[in-house]
């Protein structure tokens, strides 16, 4: 990894969930649940059938969300404040990732398929308070989810960004591929590496990364 592919960036785009924190804190998990079970309700279909929906759903349109919406019409609004009733202590603040993310030149934000109010939750566990210029859900982007272009486009036409000079640290790698389009530097952040030609970077240790880009 070479720090003059960075050089020209000016924003730096994270991911929240299994980016800003890493999987084994499980804090997804939990969500994972609270869709199930929400299926399970509205939708009267057993534990098996809601949580290989949950998945497909997931799988085909970004988020389960976005399959829910697509399928059954759900109302958005219920669903996103249910599910996003967890327990936020299974998190641990992590100085070693604040300072590297505090000492980025340039404008640092977050965007996630979660809601806004939520990743703020996330962010302020993880004592990452007060480092980012801007936080952004799937609200901001009409409830679109990643990997949508459309999605993309609408939350950093509404930052102002240019993507030739932003990077997107991200978990999920299918949500490189839009990015890297765009022109942006791309960075998979996971415990194991996948071979992707949008995948420039990929580290299992964000602030080690960071840390080498400064």
């Amino acid at each position: 990894m070479s720090r003059d592919r960075f050089s020209h960036v000016e924003t730096w785009v994270f991911d929240l969930d299994n980016t800003l924190y890493p999987p084994e804190m499980a804090l997804f998990d939990q969500i994972n649940v609270r869709m199930t079970d929400w299926v399970m309700r509205v939708l009267g279909v057993d534990r098996a059938e809601a949580d290989a929906l949950r998945h497909r759903y997931w799988r085909d349109h970004g988020t389960t969300l976005a399959g829910l919406m697509r399928h059954h019409g759900i109302d958005p609004g219920p669903y996103l404040e249910e599910v996003h009733q967890i327990d936020f202590t299974v998190l641990t603040p992590d100085a070693g990732l604040a300072a590297a993310i505090a000492a980025l030149p340039g404008r640092r934000i977050v965007y996630t398929n979660g809601t806004a109010p939520y990743a703020r939750r996330v962010i302020a566990q993880r004592g990452l308070d007060g480092l980012f210029d801007a936080v952004y859900g799937v609200e901001h982007a009409g409830l679109i989810p990643k990997p949508e272009r459309d999605a993309f486009e609408a939350v950093f036409a509404l930052d102002g960004l240019a993507p030739e000079r932003a990077a997107m640290f991200e978990d999920d790698p299918r949500n490189l591929r839009v990015p890297h389009a765009m022109g942006m530097r791309t960075v998979h952040v996971a415990p194991e590496a996948e071979a992707a030609e949008f995948i420039e970077h990929h580290t299992d240790d964000l602030a080690g990364f960071l840390e080498a880009l400064v």
